[in-house]
């Protein structure tokens, strides 16, 4: 059954092959749980087993948003059987996810982001690939899954700009700053030739083996580097994503032009970080102004 869900997601759905791996990985660990509970018919999952499974995620200390994202996993595949006729009943609509605790993105400040930058060894091979994921992913601010996905022909190096295949197989333009496109040059015409096990391989970032870096390659490298230069632990990719909206917004940029370069689809998942901007400038008033914090003790003078 599973198979067979993989296969509709990847068809009628046409979902990447990533966003499928996520949803199938999410129903594994319910069928784990189907099989603790010796439980063989889906039509026994009610009300009360689903969530009863959701606590069980809890418990093994699942974070509340991965237990929400193998909830909405369950509901496609539940209405994946039930269209088939694999089963006749489905109550996944009637469990709600857990309440999600409002979290601001954490965005690392201007002068952090270039430690980071300047950290690889650009005088190596890897150290010449390394700058130019860690300057795309900040200028374009990309996921983790689009810079894996790209090929050497999306760049347009004339345009300055990126072709990203982003969620739900959603397409748009990326922008590209200079120094991101002189990194890019860099390692194109020097160290992605060394890399390369075959002339036909159109992945842009390679492995040590020429085949097509993977998103969990990235992600150790960007935390190995933010390590190296100093950086908080919980620094991650997607916190390079959080500083190029930030940025953006701290340097006056207009919520929509923001949201179209991030490929939201929706303006509400844009404007948490205005949040974050907000937050930050609030520091800086309180670091900075004269009259902003507590005022300081004024010893009268003997004229008075």
């Amino acid at each position: 059954m599973v198979a067979r869900f993989g296969d509709h997601l990847r068809t009628s759905r046409q979902l990447s092959a990533y966003t499928v791996r996520n949803y199938t990985s999410d129903i594994a660990a319910y069928g784990e749980f189907l099989r603790l509970r010796q439980v063989t018919d889906l039509n026994k999952a009610d009300r009360r087993f689903l969530r009863d499974y959701l606590a069980w995620l809890l418990e093994l200390g699942y974070v509340k948003p991965s237990v929400s994202r193998k909830l909405t996993a369950l509901r496609a595949f539940y209405r994946f059987l039930t269209d088939s006729g694999d089963i006749q009943r489905d109550q996944t609509d009637l469990v709600t996810s857990p309440r999600l605790d409002r979290r601001l993105p954490v965005a690392a400040t201007r002068r952090e982001v270039e430690t980071l930058l300047a950290t690889p060894d650009t005088t190596t091979d890897t150290g010449k690939r390394d700058r130019a994921i860690l300057e795309v992913l900040y200028s374009a601010g990309l996921r983790v899954a689009e810079i894996t996905s790209l090929d050497v022909g999306d760049i347009d190096f004339q345009a300055k700009e990126l072709r990203v295949v982003g969620k739900g197989d959603k397409e748009r333009v990326a922008l590209l700053g200079i120094p991101a496109l002189h990194a890019l040059t860099g390692y194109i015409n020097g160290t992605r030739g060394e890399l390369a096990g075959r002339p036909s391989e159109t992945a842009l970032f390679l492995n040590r083996y020429g085949g097509r870096l993977s998103a969990r390659s990235i992600e150790r490298l960007v935390k190995n580097y933010a390590l190296k230069a100093g950086l908080d632990p919980d620094f991650h990719t997607h916190t390079l994503r959080h500083s190029f909206a930030t940025h953006l917004l701290d340097g006056g940029a207009d919520l929509r032009v923001v949201q179209d370069l991030m490929g939201h689809s929706s303006p509400a998942t844009t404007q948490i970080y205005t949040y974050v901007s907000t937050e930050q400038a609030r520091r800086v008033y309180m670091d900075s102004h004269p009259r902003a914090a507590r005022p300081k003790q004024v010893t009268p003078s003997n004229d008075e």
